[in-house]
């Protein structure tokens, strides 16, 4: 990713703009999803090495792939290179717009599909996969690669469950401001890949994944999902969601059917922890959001900022998250507390909107203007979230930036960030300040990152 890409008006503006942009672009580079595949998965010989642990893979007769996530391409690319012909075949799915422009996947075969509502090529990506899986005896080995977006990416409703109930499901929870922990509960029992239940369709083959992170702590049961691992999530947690959001009324009759089902015990649940199938898998995280945190920090200590990780567990309504690290903001400026400046403070997470109009944006953009009013007249502060992805909500934007001069700047246009708020359109208010990052597809994705900036 060019860094470039990350400047808007009020970064070009600014004397360090450039330190400002290399030191979120440092963060993305320590989560480069081809780098830590190569630097997770090694083979000398025939010996295969994840972490540690070693398979010959002159006792296996195939070598199989699937990967689905925003980090797909970037993670089969890495794992052809290293397996190189001991690769017998792979599937790998990926987001629309996700891709350079040449595929340059030899023995993979690449699929598109629709995010963060699925479509109906992810039922087709998902039924390639299952396919391949399907295919797979116990002296076959799968290598499962996974990223966020996964979910949406890899679809196979259970019976009697179609793609636009499901479709409408993940609508109502989205508008809802539904964490994802609430949205993959829900999916993982409503669906035949998630939950354990692709490792399900492999075995008796081991499994071997590979894990992009992009949920807060790393959960594995989440992260996409939780496709090959244990879920120790219940039909009774899922239908409690519906409830706490209110939204059972609105479910189409299948999924409501369909889970009830599931509450009386008439349909079995997804597997759990004690399942002996899990014994012949083995998962590893190899990037996450901590890590681009650090290497953010390390690079803005290296421009001679203070610097300090808040936390990379940031939760709640985007637009307090922001109000909140705008007092953080104003705290260093004028008592230098946390840190004295020039200082550098860094935030991770994922933050959730109540959608509450019909406008554009994401939660990046929208934790931005959460903060505009109260940065106010704060002299030489910037305040940045960035999706790592490259694409925040719907919107074609990675996120926003904003300063002291931001509200100025926006009344002099006759603009009101409260009015913007209240039409969940934060990508309209920053796009008329020139204040959009723009950086496209990042081919990675470990969540989201803020940046607080004083000098």
């Amino acid at each position: 990713m060019n860094p470039d890409s990350l400047l808007t008006h009020t970064l070009r503006a600014h004397p360090h703009g450039s330190q400002i942009t290399a030191v979120m672009a440092a963060a993305l580079q320590a989560v480069d999803p081809y780098a830590a595949v190569q630097r997770a998965l090694t083979l000398q010989d025939s010996q295969l090495c994840l972490h540690g642990q070693t398979w010959n893979l002159d006792d296996f007769e195939r070598v199989f792939l699937t990967a689905f996530g925003k980090a797909a391409y970037p993670m089969s690319l890495a794992a052809e290179a290293v397996l190189g012909p001991r690769l017998t075949a792979g599937e790998a799915v990926t987001k629309d717009g996700h891709l350079p422009p040449q595929n340059q996947l030899r023995r993979t075969r690449l699929h598109l599909a629709g995010h963060p509502v699925p479509d109906e090529r992810s039922l087709q990506a998902a039924q390639a996969v299952l396919a391949l899986l399907d295919s797979a005896g116990p002296r076959d080995l799968v290598l499962c690669l996974i990223s966020g977006g996964g979910s949406a990416l890899l679809t196979a409703p259970v019976p009697g469950v179609g793609l636009g109930d499901l479709q409408t499901l993940t609508q109502l929870l989205l508008r809802s401001g539904a964490p994802i922990q609430d949205i993959n509960t829900l999916r993982k029992h409503l669906d035949q890949v998630k939950g354990g239940r692709l490792a399900q369709r492999a075995a008796p083959a081991p499994i071997l994944s590979l894990i992009l992170s992009d949920v807060i702590g790393d959960p594995l049961d989440v992260i996409a999902s939780g496709p090959t691992v244990p879920d120790p999530s219940t039909y009774a947690d899922a239908w409690g969601i519906l409830q706490r959001y209110g939204l059972q009324a609105a479910l189409p009759g299948g999924l409501r059917a369909y889970l009830q089902a599931g509450l009386a015990g008439k349909i079995p649940d997804t597997p759990k922890p004690q399942d002996p199938l899990f014994a012949r898998t083995q998962t590893a995280v190899i990037a996450s959001l901590p890590q681009a945190a650090q290497a953010a920090a390390q690079c803005a200590q290296g421009f001679g900022f203070h610097t300090a990780v808040l936390t990379t567990c940031l939760q709640g309504e985007a637009a307090q998250a922001g109000r909140f690290l705008a007092a953080v903001a104003r705290q260093v400026r004028t008592d230098g507390q946390p840190l004295p400046a020039p200082a550098c403070l860094i935030a991770g997470g994922e933050t959730t909107v109540t959608v509450r109009g019909d406008g554009l944006g994401g939660r990046n953009q929208e934790l931005v203007l959460g903060a505009v009013a109260d940065l106010a007249g704060l002299p030489d502060v910037c305040l940045i979230s960035l999706a790592t992805d490259g694409g925040d909500g719907p919107s074609p934007a990675a996120g926003a930036a904003a300063s002291g001069e931001s509200l100025a700047r926006a009344q002099a246009l006759g603009l009101n960030p409260a009015d913007f708020l209240e039409r969940s359109d934060s990508f309209a208010f920053f796009s008329a300040l020139d204040d959009l990052l723009l950086t496209g597809p990042t081919q990675t994705n470990v969540n989201d990152l803020t940046f607080v900036f004083v000098f």
